[in-house]
């Protein structure tokens, strides 16, 4: 089976309102693919901008694919919330992006947005916090149901991905 490799780290995220920000983060791929080391999904700790609006998580990512095709490569799913000097957290920005198919080192930015609601929805989230969130996490990358929604762009966040790819030849692959 051919493998591939992703390694590198959730570098931090700029150009959203709200600080004190953290990611849940995740990979999704298709039935092809098996995990063979690695965690699926992970959590960056809470990071106020000191000078700038750059948030650092510094979170690393390695994970361990097989495969025995190419469809349903794997994409990285973002949460991106901040969190209230109380310690309630309410949603920055929902994002994906698709982990790169040539091998190398990567710099990856991936925009972020949020469902807006109505403006009864919007007024509490400006007052109270909180705000509409999705109910099924694969509409982030699923184009027929996300273009219905009424959006706010949020920041971007950035990735540093190496990427090393195994036995794609045999497959007739070029890398």
């Amino acid at each position: 089976m051919a493998e591939v490799h992703v390694i590198g780290q959730i570098v931090g995220a700029t150009g959203f309102s709200e600080s004190s920000l953290f990611c849940k983060w995740g990979i999704h791929t298709g039935a092809a693919w098996k995990l063979l080391s690695g965690v699926r999904e992970g959590q960056t700790q809470v990071d106020t901008p000191q000078v700038g609006d750059m948030a650092y998580w510094s979170h690393p990512i390695d994970l361990h694919f097989a495969t025995k095709g190419l469809q349903g490569w794997p994409r990285f799913h973002l949460q991106v919330w901040s969190q209230d000097s109380f310690g309630r957290s309410q949603l920055a920005g929902y994002g994906f992006c698709h982990v790169p198919s040539s091998p190398g080192i990567h710099q990856l930015t991936c925009p972020t947005w949020r469902p807006l609601g109505s403006w009864r929805e919007q007024l509490a989230r400006a007052f109270v916090g909180g705000g509409p969130q999705l109910l099924h996490g694969d509409t982030i990358y699923s184009g027929a149901d996300r273009y219905r929604l009424h959006t706010a762009a949020g920041g971007t966040v950035h990735f540093e991905i190496g990427l090393l790819v195994r036995h794609f030849d045999r497959y007739g692959v070029e890398c």
